[in-house]
């Protein structure tokens, strides 16, 4: 079998990675290939790497995220109350590790969402599921399951995330159908996975909103029970970056 060959079936066999590092080390002069040994090492090591990669796109590609968002592009400072040290606190995302949730509260355009979604962007990269819902889409996707008989199987997705982002929680109206599904959403997930949430509404507030009394203590009990609060303040930065 001659190289070329063995490039072929290394791709057949969907070893993309060792396949480049094979034809990499094989386009070598015969004197500067690698041993046999180190050759192997560095094929795995390849193919390992080109598995995360792969892996990491397919996690950015379905959740969905509002914004390409970097954490190293958030802006930080004391006039925000959220400085570098508080950044770098959340940066390793080991709220998702501790199945915990974050709930960030702002003025709008004070960049909740871009820093939801570059906490997001930071989970895929380290191998969490992660799944992004605008509030409003929300609501209508829960009635629309309802409609369809969609519901169960809606409810079933959502519990393979690691991690769900709620943004512009606190805008849309919240009906009964909402709520019970929000209830159950968290049910599932309490002490198993995580959850961001980011409202325009002080987060004192966030009971009054969801309305049902009963339906709203056992909501805010799951959420605020293992959550860290982030408090975003200072102007908009959309009328920042016009000016």
């Amino acid at each position: 079998m001659n190289l070329q060959e063995t490039i072929i079936q290394l791709n057949e066999l969907k070893l993309r990675g060792m396949s480049s590092s094979f034809e990499a080390m094989t386009s070598l002069p015969v004197q500067n290939r690698p041993s046999l040994e180190v050759a192997i090492s560095k094929m795995v090591d390849a193919e390992v790497q080109d598995r995360r990669d792969r892996k990491t796109a397919m996690y950015l590609k379905i959740s969905k995220l509002r914004y390409t968002a970097l954490l190293e592009d958030v802006i930080c400072g004391t006039d925000r109350n959220f400085t570098k040290d508080d950044l770098a606190a959340i940066a390793d995302c080991a709220f998702i590790r501790r199945h915990g949730n974050l709930l960030i509260q702002g003025k709008c355009g004070c960049g909740k969402s871009f820093l939801a979604c570059a906490l997001g962007r930071q989970a895929c990269m380290l191998g969490y599921r992660t799944l992004y819902l605008n509030m409003n889409s929300f609501v209508e996707k829960v009635a629309l399951s309802k409609l369809d008989g969609s519901y169960l199987k809606m409810i079933t997705n959502l519990e393979k995330y690691d991690l769900l982002i709620w943004d512009d929680f606190g805008l849309q109206p919240m009906d009964d159908k909402t709520r019970l599904a929000m209830l159950q959403i968290l049910e599932e997930r309490y002490e198993r996975k995580s959850v961001i949430i980011a409202s325009q509404l002080p987060i004192a507030k966030w009971y009054d909103y969801i309305g049902d009394p009963t339906l709203a203590d056992a909501i805010m009990d799951r959420l605020v029970a293992n959550a860290s609060k982030i408090e975003l303040k200072g102007d908009s930065m959309r009328q920042k970056l016009k000016k």
